[in-house]
């Protein structure tokens, strides 16, 4: 039905109704009343017509309804088990059962027309508002205030080796979540509010939600709170708390009781009574401000951690106020005495500089009114002047937020509409930070400082977090006398990571999200100045330059051609010693001009054999490395020439926790995985001799029968030693006939103790039992006999192969 058009019209004060064309849209019925409800018309009102069933219809709202008669008469959808505030639907051409919705908590999806629904998990789109983060130990978690789904908790990192799962996080409250705030030393009470300032102070020991929001007496104005209502706790005092409506309020108690810092202090402003379009309008227009912020609210707090009492206000109504002395005086600043800043701009963020009392920073939008612009000011006169400091940061980029780093006054992170930027001196020059962040908007940002990383909230891509940007304080200091920097790593933690998924990885499907943890091990930042080129490389660039010039290029000679072909490629390594200088591990770095990363996983090299085939048994891994004191050093690799690039630096390994009961210490679990790692390799080249020692002996048998000649005791040699052989072979690697059918050997094997043995190496903070000491004295045992059987054969094949020599045999080898 081609011509059959539906429309679902807004009217004032948030009424409509959902009319019917029959021709294309030449004339409308109006079919009923229906419009779409939740905070209103403004933030649904979408039609959709089933493409299965004629004059089926859905209007998405907070609760999804379906008319099956052209929009007469609608009826909701179940959504039990499922989001509300629908926003888009999809169906699949050749099922008319399926459904898919788009709501405000993500995807879902029915299968049974609505019946039941499906939740799509793996999505990590989630909108944040603001971040907070505590400083719980070994890992830090982050808050965040979402739209429409909660205030969530979760931490940084996690023990395990599959990563950050979203059973790992948690819901503080309910609703839109908005700033959340922390309390420094006690990670346990955790600030959070629903919009309009409805604040709570949440205990995670017990999961309680303690509702905090300040109130006004009766004989004074009700307050009003903005959307995202602002709070910080004072850097002084953990316990006392900022929080804003139109007025400052403070609680000395965790939020038990307030007082107020001012009167209002925003311009008061009746909302509806503001110019639109160029004029005021008056009561007939079609107002909706139902589920909307409040007007004339304070935005942003920013309070002086270098002095007390100095505290900044923003407000949604073009002002900056500033008090001294705690309140107890305010001075004015009007957002249109900055330098190019309209007064109807928005403050969407105010901070006190971390290092120096008369500095601030304050960011601005005006994208209400159309206006995309930039707006970011610094004052070192604690706002009686102002210079804008957006410089070279990209036009039409809103900005979001700013934060300061808590070592370098310096180096400041800018929260923006399409990622995140940095300077390195004060705002002077501005750097986006890419690094695999998605152009999304960056609403907020957040500096763990016992880690040095750097938290984004983003709005619909979830959290981000750049672990240890500490190289940064340093950005652009170079050391002219080297070729690379170095910088100090963050300390290792050394702990078994868990797996409680199985070690195998995962096996609940690709709906399973993960994200993942930061590498295991310590991560070194590193800046190499310049790649290190081959010969090769270095003559193709000039080579491009000739010709970009338009000289001619030139035959370099045979012995030019043959060197560069018979060139090794540059490397860099990152060499890792111990205290006494002995390298424990070198790890292959990335040889490309910047800032680059490299690993180390915290093992050893590996002492492992490396066989004739050149290829070592289980790569260059080795054990764990014991908890200490390293040293870590970037070393170029020229041509097989190595040299130190870059200074040397200090690290430390620490344990990450200790384990219920007392084992042994860590460097005698690191010795016996030593002890077992010598045994493990002793086996294995005794495997691979055994193996070649077949090979030698079925060469020698056909070179015999070969020959042409009959000797009677090389044939009785040739038959000793098949005899011996197989012999052998069922002693240390078992019945054929036992193995062929399933059933067990008669007695533990030498594989068995081994393996036995080297379960005591994986318990880091326990060590071997002494079941497990008693496995690896048999395996050494049994080692012992099965390498001595071994050298027997070999001795009588020696001896053997001289006599087949004396008798004419030809040649072959024994290996």
């Amino acid at each position: 039905q081609p011509d059959v058009i539906y429309a679902a019209i807004e009217l004032d004060r948030r009424k409509g109704g959902v009319y019917r064309s029959t021709n294309r849209g030449a004339s409308w019925t109006k079919m009923s009343d229906e419009v779409s409800g939740g905070t209103g018309p403004h933030y649904y009102q979408e039609l959709y017509a089933c493409p299965h069933r004629f004059d089926r219809i859905y209007l998405v709202s907070n609760y999804l309804v379906r008319s099956d008669n052209g929009g007469k008469s609608f009826e909701r959808v179940n959504v039990k088990n499922k989001h509300v505030d629908d926003h888009a639907i999809a169906f699949r051409a050749n099922d008319p059962n399926y459904l898919l919705v788009g709501t405000d908590g993500g995807l879902y999806e029915s299968f049974d027309d609505s019946k039941t629904w499906r939740y799509v998990s793996n999505l990590p789109v989630t909108q944040f508002y603001k971040v907070a983060v505590d400083d719980a130990q070994p890992f830090y978690n982050v808050y965040g205030g979402t739209q429409d789904n909660n205030t969530q908790g979760g931490p940084s990192r996690t023990d395990n080796i599959h990563g950050i799962q979203n059973s790992d996080w948690f819901v503080v409250l309910g609703g839109d979540g908005h700033q959340p705030a922390t309390e420094p030393g006690n990670p346990n009470i955790v600030y959070a509010q629903w919009q309009q300032g409805n604040l709570m102070r949440h205990d995670r020991r017990t999961g309680e939600n303690v509702y905090i929001q300040p109130m006004a007496a009766p004989d004074e104005p009700a307050e009003r709170w903005n959307w995202d209502a602002p709070i910080v706790v004072s850097p002084h005092n953990p316990a006392h708390l900022y929080f804003a409506s139109q007025r400052v309020w403070k609680s000395t108690d965790r939020g038990d009781s307030w007082e107020t810092l001012s009167e209002d202090l925003t311009t008061n402003t009746e909302r509806i009574e503001t110019p639109f379009f160029g004029t005021t309008q008056g009561w007939d227009n079609p107002w909706d401000i139902y589920a909307m912020s409040n007007y004339s609210t304070i935005t942003s707090l920013g309070v002086s951690p270098v002095q007390q009492g100095l505290i900044y206000a923003g407000t949604d109504d073009g002002l900056i106020q500033v008090t001294e002395d705690e309140g107890k005086n305010w001075r004015k600043i009007r957002l249109n005495s900055l330098p190019g800043l309209p007064s109807t701009a928005f403050v969407n963020d105010i901070k006190a500089d971390l290092h120096n009392a008369n500095k601030v920073y304050a960011v601005f939008d005006n994208h209400k009114f159309g206006d995309y612009t930039p707006y970011l000011y610094k004052s070192v006169d604690k706002g009686k002047s102002w210079t804008k400091i957006t410089n070279d940061l990209p036009d039409r980029t809103l900005l979001w937020r700013i934060v300061q780093d808590h070592e370098n006054p310096e180096l400041l992170f800018l929260g923006a509409e399409f990622g995140v930027y940095f300077s390195h001196n004060g705002g002077k020059n501005w750097k986006a930070l890419k690094g695999g962040l998605p152009p999304i908007a960056v609403r907020d940002l957040a500096i763990q400082q016992r880690e040095n990383d750097l938290v984004l909230a983003t709005f619909g891509r979830g959290f981000y977090i750049l672990d240890d940007y500490s190289a940064l304080r340093k950005y652009n200091e170079v050391d002219s006398e080297k070729e690379a920097l170095l910088y100090p790593p963050r300390d290792g933690w050394w702990y078994k990571p868990q797996s409680p998924l199985g070690s195998w990885g995962i096996s609940q499907g690709d709906q399973h999200y993960m994200a993942p943890n930061p590498p295991f091990g310590v991560e070194f930042t590193y800046l190499l100045h310049e790649v290190y080129k081959s010969t090769t490389a270095k003559r193709k660039e000039i080579e491009k330059k000739r010709k970009k010039e338009n000289q001619p290029l030139s035959f370099p000679g045979w012995e030019a051609v043959e060197t560069e072909m018979r060139e090794q490629a540059p490397r860099v390594w990152l060499f890792v010693t111990d205290e006494q200088g002995d390298v424990i591990r070198r790890v292959e770095a990335t040889n490309s001009k910047g800032y680059q990363r490299v690993v180390w996983d915290l093992k050893k090299a590996s002492r492992k054999p490396v066989l004739n085939d050149g290829a070592g048994l289980g790569g260059d891994s080795g054990n764990d490395a014991a908890p200490g004191v390293y040293f870590a050093q970037l070393f170029s690799d020229l041509n097989g020439e190595l040299g130190a690039v870059s200074d040397r630096v200090e690290f430390v390994v620490k344990p990450l926790r200790e384990g219920t009961l007392r084992g042994v210490l860590p460097a005698a679990v690191v010795a016996f995985q030593d002890e077992m790692e010598t045994l493990f390799g002793r086996n294995s080249t005794a495997d691979k001799l055994f193996s070649e020692t077949q090979k030698s002996m079925n060469r020698m048998a056909e070179a015999y029968r070969r020959s042409g000649t009959r000797s009677v005791d090389a044939e009785r040699g040739l038959q000793n030693l098949r005899e011996n052989m197989e012999q052998f072979d069922l002693q240390w690697y078992g019945s054929k006939a036992r193995r062929e059918v399933g059933e067990k050997e008669e007695h533990h094997s030498l594989g068995q103790y081994l393996y036995k043995a080297a379960a005591g190496g994986g318990v880091l903070t326990y060590g071997p039992t002494a079941t497990q000491r008693q496995a690896a004295e048999y395996a050494s045992q049994l080692l012992s006999e099965k390498e001595k059987a071994l050298s027997t054969i070999r001795e009588n094949m020696e001896q053997l192969g001289s006599l087949l020599k004396q008798s004419g045999v030809a040649h072959w080898e024994i290996h």
